[in-house]
């Protein structure tokens, strides 16, 4: 997992499709449902972000036990958000399932894993986000 990343994102005609492509040239995308104006043709802003967590939680874990040689076959990891109405802040649910051979031990190891994996730390740790203007 990289600590540096750069992702370009560029809007189209469609009114809040968003084209992204990062350094390595992988394309994806992201819009707004239907209901907003947008065309659904891709996941939310919101659910992209779960998206990184997931797929950094799953790594991390696979990552670990394959270090370990841990018997890991699968992970599967859900994630929502569920703020109340009206609390501060923003809460995100994530629920992990483990497949393997697992004993009790190695699964308590693995989530504390989890909550140590990088984008985890990143969401619950400082974030500043610098925004200029460009030419």
């Amino acid at each position: 997992m990289s600590a540096e990343a750069t992702v370009h994102a560029v809007t189209g005609a469609a009114p809040y499709a968003v084209a992204f492509r990062d350094d390595a040239g992988h394309p994806w995308g992201a819009d707004e449902p239907a209901a907003l104006g947008g065309g659904d043709s891709g996941p939310t802003p919101h659910a992209l972000l779960l998206s990184s967590l997931g797929a950094c939680t799953a790594i991390t874990l696979k990552m670990f036990a394959a270090r370990k040689q841990w018997p890991l076959d699968g992970v599967q990891v859900t994630l929502r958000y569920a703020t109340p109405p009206g609390a501060a802040g923003t809460d995100i649910e994530r629920s992990i399932t483990l497949q393997g051979a697992l004993d009790a031990a190695q699964r308590e190891r693995l989530l504390q894993v989890a909550n140590a994996c990088p984008i985890h730390r990143l969401l619950t740790g400082e974030v500043r986000v610098a925004t200029a203007l460009e030419a």
